[in-house]
């Protein structure tokens, strides 16, 4: 039988009804410390299964809308061929005309999902939070390395990056210095929320490595980084996004499970729910 997120009615989870596309890439292959990632679709499931549907702030039950989880892509063979069948796959996924909302693995992922998107439409802005500027145009012999996710993005999309306080020099001549935003920067300010969202266009995609977030409540990623972002300030940020923008699709990335501790798993599930339930509540241009 299949399994559907949060565990919802086969009603709200057949394809032909469902609004939203939900797909599984569990790859884990160029992670560099450490390892899970490919554990996370699963650890995410059952979190969401153990989760509350009706939203209190949107006032809303947004799987209604219907969710419905695509066939998990299992190309793990290399980089570059996961980089190609991903890609690939979301080209066909975007002409459905449904909402594209992956779930990682590791951040390499992303690369030829936001390709695809940007082909689609020229315009679109790419809103990226992470620790790591993720910048490199190539790692261990590979443009497609989870250390390089958003290079590409950098030099065919407007992007803005948030929470970024990890990176190395060979990235500094490919970052947009005034639409990127460190951890450092942001704690105890807000006038970077104005500037950041103005500098978002109208069409927008949004990537979330999970160790943005302080290790203090997402300890469960890869390469966890100290001074990261608070639950409440990505929350309040995301939703304006979603109140104002025009956002297509979004991926979250990184969830590397921790036996025994299974908070971040549902800081996950929670995050993906709060994404769609502002998506369905308030965009209507």
């Amino acid at each position: 039988m299949q399994r559907n997120f949060g565990g919802i009615d086969q009603q709200y989870s057949q394809y032909e009804q469902a609004k939203v596309l939900l797909q599984s890439i569990p790859y884990d292959g160029t992670s560099t410390w450490g390892k899970g990632a490919d554990d996370g679709f699963e650890a995410f499931l059952e979190a969401a299964e153990n989760m509350e549907l009706y939203d209190i702030e949107t006032d809303s039950e947004v799987y209604k809308e219907g969710i419905h989880i695509l066939p998990q892509i299992t190309e793990k063979s290399s980089p570059e061929a996961v980089f190609e069948t991903v890609y690939a796959n979301a080209k066909v996924v975007i002409e459905s005309g449904k909402m594209l909302t992956s779930f990682g693995g590791e951040h390499s992922i992303s690369i030829g999902i936001i390709k695809a998107f940007y082909e689609k439409y020229p315009d679109i802005s790419i809103l990226h939070f992470d620790a790591h500027a993720d910048l490199r145009p190539s790692y261990m012999g590979s443009p497609y390395n989870h250390a390089c996710a958003l290079h590409d993005a950098s030099l065919n999309t407007n992007l803005v990056q948030l929470g970024i306080r990890s990176m190395d020099t060979v990235e500094k001549p490919f970052i947009n210095w005034g639409q990127c935003y460190f951890a450092e920067d942001m704690y105890g300010a807000s006038d970077w929320v104005e500037k950041s969202f103005q500098q978002l266009g109208d069409k927008v995609y949004i990537t979330i490595d999970l160790d943005a977030f302080d290790p203090s409540i997402m300890p469960a990623t890869g390469t966890p980084e100290p001074g990261g972002l608070d639950w409440n300030t990505v929350i309040r940020y995301l939703k304006r996004v979603f109140m104002e923008k025009e956002v297509l699709g979004f991926d979250i990335v990184e969830l590397a499970p921790i036996e025994g501790n299974k908070a971040p798993n549902f800081l996950a599930a929670k995050l993906y729910y709060k994404m769609l339930s502002y998506k369905f509540k308030y965009y209507a241009k």
